[in-house]
This record gives structure tokens, sequence and C-alpha cells, in this order.
């Protein structure tokens, strides 16, 4: 991310030590790049349209009202409704260590166009249940796909190209889709009113739960669940999730690791692995990291700090 900011830091000007702010426009859209260079509390920030907020550099301590106070990193990002405000605190920022943020706006014309355009195409089977962004914030943690979209978001806002507002507009338009499918995401998974028992991918959600740790679960095996073809029911599931059927799989098995991890720290990483449903250890250690970002014997070392 350093270098994808070398073009801005050669451009704008530093007119204050927190918060300060370039902004770059587009058609549809406009990037504020926020840099903070000093210790600072309580800095209150609210904008008039929703806005994907995404840490580049440094700490931020965020308190949003409806979400519990949380520290903000670098790989993370929040989504905040309209006139939603954050009260920021900036513990590790200075001359020498800005943190640095971005927020980016999107003009509510071109999300309802998205929102319209994915719930006719793409839509979870049950016509009762369609998806906007600016009800609630929410904060993303390792969502690979946004970190993606937000990285060639900075680059082509920051850079002059003759096809800027059309790349931008695709983008964006990719990058509402991403925010929908991790809300639709989130109320699969998190279906306590059993709102999706009668979806075919509900269906599948609750039956990886129930047999997470069965090593015969294949792409197979939860197509003839969901009573589709295989090809069909792959990008079924991931066009309602935003994440294949495999990697879903993967991710709550890696869940499942790090209790166990936590529960037992006399487990080997390979019994670990073995009852959190992998066939081998160094197919398990790879999926920890690419979900985790870190190994699961750092996991484990953190686990004593």
């Amino acid at each position: 991310m350093n270098q994808l900011l070398n073009h801005h830091r050669s451009i704008r000007k530093l007119t204050t030590l927190v918060e300060n702010r370039t902004t770059y426009n587009a058609e549809y859209a406009e990037l504020n790049i926020y840099e903070t260079h000093a210790y600072a509390e309580k800095v209150a920030l609210k904008f008039d349209f929703p806005i994907i907020a995404s840490m580049l550099t440094g700490k931020k301590v965020m308190h949003i009202d409806g979400l519990e106070s949380f520290d903000f990193f670098p790989g993370e990002s929040v989504v905040m409704p309209t006139n939603k405000e954050m009260i920021i605190d900036f513990p590790l920022a200075s001359l020498d260590s800005p943190t640095q943020c971005l927020a980016l706006g999107i003009d509510g014309s071109k999300i309802d166009e998205v929102v319209q355009k994915f719930n006719h195409h793409v839509t979870i089977e049950n016509e009762n249940n369609t998806w906007q962004l600016d009800e609630s914030a929410s904060h993303l943690i390792n969502n690979t796909d946004v970190n993606h979209l937000v990285k060639r978001l900075v680059y082509t806002f920051t850079n002059n190209n003759t096809s800027k507002d059309v790349l931008l507009d695709l983008m964006i338009q990719e990058l509402v889709v991403r925010l929908l499918q991790t809300k639709a995401k989130a109320f699969i998974l998190n279906d306590t009113e059993c709102i999706f028992n009668d979806t075919r991918i509900g269906m599948v959600i609750k039956f990886i739960k129930k047999n997470l740790t069965n090593k015969d679960i294949s792409v197979d095996l939860l197509a003839k669940k969901a009573c589709m073809s295989t090809s069909h029911f792959h990008k079924k599931f991931k066009n309602t999730l935003g994440i294949s059927p495999i990697d879903y799989i993967n991710s709550e098995k890696i869940k499942f690791s790090k209790k166990l991890i936590k529960e037992s720290k006399d487990f080997r990483m390979s019994e670990v692995a073995f009852k959190s449903g992998f066939n081998n250890t160094s197919y398990f250690n790879r999926q920890f990291k690419k979900v985790e970002l870190i190994t699961p014997q750092q996991f484990k070392a953190s686990l004593s700090k």
C-alpha cells in the first residue's frame, strides 16, 4: 500500500496534523485520504453519504454506535451509513509514522442501481428478502476481495488515466456487489430465527456446520443436498455468499481449530488439524495462514502473551 500512496504523497498538501484530508473526485464517487501525524483522541467524523472506510497504515481505535469499540488495522474496512458518526482515537500516530485511512463515498443513485441488479439476478431464494447497504455499520476483517478492490481504487483515483471514470465505475459496481454478498453471507450464517430454513443454500450451510469435522464433505455431496448440478450449485453458492463452497468450509474449520487451540494448548498441530477435519497438517497450515494471515503456531504463541 505504501507504493500505491507514493503519487498521492507527491501531490497532497499537509495543512493539519490530525485527519489531514485530500479528496479525489470521480463521476459517481469521491475518495478521501486522511492522514494523522500526531497522537489524538475522540476525533469525530461523519459523512452525508454512505462510505467504506479502509485502513492504510497505522492503527485507530473506533467507537461507533451499535458496535463494540474495536482496534482498526490495515487490511480492515468499515461500511458506514449516511450521517453515522465515528469517534476515533489515534494511539500510535506520529510525524515519522502517520496513521492513514481512506473513506470512499459512493453516490446513492449508483448504489441503488447496483442493488436493484443484485436483487434481481443474484437474490437469495426467498423473494421477501432484498439487500441494502445503508442500514447499519459493519466491520470487515480479512475480506480479501474487498481489500484487492480498495487497492485498485486507490491507484486509479490517484493516477491520471484516460479511462479513469469508466474503470472506477466498474470497480465501484463490483465493490457494492462484494459488500452486498458480505451482508447476505452474514444473514445466512447468523440466521438465529431460521429465516432461511426453506432455502437450499441455507440448508447446505446448516449441513456443513453440523458435519464440519467430516473429512468426506465435498462440493458434489453439497450439490446433491441442494438438489442442483455441481456447476450450478458452485455458482449459486459463490454468488450468494461471495465465497466458494470449499473456501467457506475451510474458513469454518479454521474457526473451529482456533477454538481447539484456545481450549487445549497441549494439542499438537497435527492433532488440531485432524480434529478440525483436515486430512494433512501442511494443508491445514496453508489454509490457516490464508484465513488468519498468521500460522497456527504463531496464533498459539499469541495466546500466551
